[in-house]
């Protein structure tokens, strides 16, 4: 593995001279020696590369891995082709950093454009950044760069994520900013309660499409009353859904955001993820984080730079929208790589297969007494069902069998299929959960 620091020891040599020093340690010598460290620190000593991969792995077995995974609510498991995970881990991308000198940084600025450029494809808006950290971050940014002057106040759904709420929250708090849920009775988006809450006050709505629930919302007729109201309309997506539904363009967005975990991203324990950001032209020099642009050089050859960059450290903090200070550039990479092994015909049929699979599952739970959909109206992969027991005897024998089932919610377990799940999958979750509800 090659090293971090390029110069090479004499060259290191020949600067610690240029500045009359003898070694690196006199650069650090106007810090007190009452706080540097006099001996070395008590850690264990080293391990040989087998003992390691011993200790790893002995740690990584008491691990449960559910053979079948029924459950999502944010984080989702898909099939990810093999070339997804060779790509990325190809050296010249796995330790690439911030692209500024455009001359020596062509690979990774192109491998940014094209994620741009394929986002922009599957939202249908104008232009994206380079991405964020993930998609709660993504739509509190979101939300940051709908603010002005007068209009300061989000409203959202209290049908989204409520990890993307208290995102929200916690980043408009630091500004000053009200956040106020618009009640969401059955599920889904009251339309109603919307325009009661629009005022002069309002920045932005924010709706989650599919919603926590699974839910399809009305976002049309959403992103019409928010801009009658002169507010801007902020959707938060699952990137996998586009391949069938509306996308926010169409729908009406200002601003498309989500989480990005779905493009080849594994589910890892809950990270690295990555928030993909998306706008309309009007709204191009509000993104946060850069933009990498395409362009031609002296010669005419068609090359990439970093285009827009509204970082907190190019201007004054008084001034600054957003503090993000950085990309999830390799997670961006993959999901880049993810579009394009997919291409649009593999991520409609990834979501045709899921929608198709989560119906028919739906199907097979709610013919079983006691258990019924809690919520009316159209869903994609995800729904929410009632149970005749409680949720910890169900999913105690699910588990047991392999299954890790639905997530514990309110009205009882929101469940989640996608295309890696067999029907004979589903078949035995049907079955064992019959069997316990007549118990």
């Amino acid at each position: 593995m090659g090293g971090y620091i390029p110069s090479p020891d004499t060259e290191r040599r020949e600067m610690l001279a240029a500045l009359g020093l003898e070694s690196a340690s006199d650069l650090f010598s106007h810090i007190p020696g009452g706080v540097k460290l006099s001996a070395p620190l008590d850690l264990p000593g080293g391990k040989s590369e087998l003992e390691v991969r011993r200790e790893v792995s002995a740690l990584a077995a008491r691990n449960t891995v559910f053979p079948t995974v029924l459950r999502g609510a944010g984080a989702y498991r898909h099939y990810i082709p093999s070339v997804v995970k060779y790509i990325p881990a190809k050296e010249e991308f796995l330790t690439a950093y911030t692209p500024y000198q455009a001359e020596i940084s062509q690979g990774i600025l192109q491998a940014i454009f094209e994620y741009q450029t394929m986002i922009c494809e599957l939202t249908g808006m104008d232009v994206s950044n380079a991405s964020v950290y993930d998609g709660a971050s993504a739509a509190a940014e979101a939300a940051a760069m709908c603010r002005e002057r007068k209009r300061t106040k989000t409203l959202v759904s209290a049908a989204a994520s409520p990890e993307t709420i208290a995102t929200l929250r916690t980043y408009s708090e630091g500004a000053g900013a009200e956040v106020v849920l618009i009640p969401a009775p059955e599920g889904k988006t009251d339309p109603s309660a919307l325009v009661a809450l629009l005022d002069g006050e309002t920045a932005c709505v924010y709706i989650q499409q599919p919603n926590f629930f699974g839910l399809l919302e009305p976002c049309e007729a959403l992103a019409a009353a928010t801009h009658t109201a002169g507010a801007k309309f902020v959707m938060g997506v699952n990137p996998i859904s586009l391949g069938l539904i509306k996308s926010p363009s169409e729908c009406g967005a200002d601003v498309a955001v989500g989480e990005g975990q779905p493009l080849g991203l594994p589910l890892s324990w809950g990270g690295p993820y990555l928030g993909f950001m998306a706008a309309s032209r009007a709204l191009m020099r509000r993104l946060p984080g850069r933009l990498v642009g395409q362009t031609h050089d002296a010669e005419g050859n068609r090359v990439f730079v970093l285009t827009l960059q509204a970082r907190e450290q190019h201007i004054r903090r008084e001034k600054a929208g957003s503090n993000i200070c950085s990309n999830e550039a390799l997670c961006a990479l993959t999901a880049a790589v993810y579009m394009a092994a997919m291409g649009p015909g593999g991520v409609k049929d990834a979501a045709s297969q899921s929608v198709s699979k989560a119906h028919y599952l739906a199907g097979r739970l709610c013919r079983i007494p006691g258990v019924s959909l809690a919520y009316p109206g159209e869903f994609f992969h995800e729904f929410v069902t009632t149970l005749p027991v409680s949720r910890e005897t169900a999913l105690a024998a699910l588990e047991k069998g392999g299954i890790l089932g639905g997530l514990p919610v309110d009205r009882g377990l929101l469940w989640c299929v996608t295309e890696v799940v067999s029907r004979a999958e589903l078949d035995k979750t049907a079955e064992i959960l019959e069997e316990v509800c007549r118990k």
